[in-house]
Formats: C-alpha cells, sequence, structure tokens
C-alpha cells in the first residue's frame, strides 16, 4: 500500500494514474511543456473543449500534486500564471511517447 496526498494506492503504477490521469491533464501538461508560463484564458484557448470550472479543479489536482505552480501577482486585476516545477518537466518524455503513439494509432485505424 502506497499513501499519497492522504490517499491510499495498491501500487506505483495506480498512484501514477490518479495523479496524471484526468481528463485534461496532459493536454494542460503539454501546453505549459510548450508555451509557459500560462495563464487559465490562454490554456483555454489551447483546450477549447473543456470546461473552465474542469480546468480550474485539474489545475488544482496538478498543483496539489506537485507538478505545476501557481503564481498570483498582486496586481488589479488579479493575475494568476501557471509553470511546470521540475517534477512537471520530468513528464515531456512521457507525454511526447503519447503523442506519437497517437498518431500511430490514428494511422492504424484509419486502415
Amino acid at each position: 500500500m502506497i499513501e499519497f496526498n492522504n490517499q491510499s494506492f495498491n501500487c506505483e503504477k495506480e498512484l501514477a494514474l490518479n495523479v496524471i490521469g484526468g481528463k485534461w491533464k496532459l493536454m494542460i501538461v503539454w501546453e505549459l511543456l510548450h508555451n509557459e508560463p500560462l495563464r487559465l484564458n490562454q490554456i483555454e484557448k489551447f483546450i477549447p473543449n473543456a470546461h473552465q470550472r474542469v480546468l480550474i479543479n485539474q489545475l488544482k489536482e496538478l498543483e496539489n500534486d506537485k507538478l505545476i505552480i501557481r503564481t498570483v501577482y498582486p496586481v488589479m486585476p488579479p493575475k494568476v500564471e501557471y509553470k511546470l516545477t521540475e517534477l512537471g518537466k520530468s513528464l515531456e518524455p512521457l507525454v511526447k511517447e503519447l503523442y506519437k503513439w497517437g498518431i500511430h494509432f490514428y494511422n492504424q485505424s484509419e486502415k
């Protein structure tokens, strides 16, 4: 049993899938890998099919799991930016391989 953020997991695979398994989490990580820092409205433009509330929840989860940093600037109106932590950046090889696999899957399914 593994304990993480007051949750129990049977193994490391279950923990990893819990951390990155949200519907838009890998898309958020992808965009931050290529465009950081980003504000919420910029993330919404990159992921137009996602509802704002869902994106906010996924961003909070990524922040709680130490994959992103949320910076609030003391200006009016408030300015908030998101960046990847070093741990978040370590997802880059995985995200790139999933992207390649998605292309392969699409090409194979078209035959």
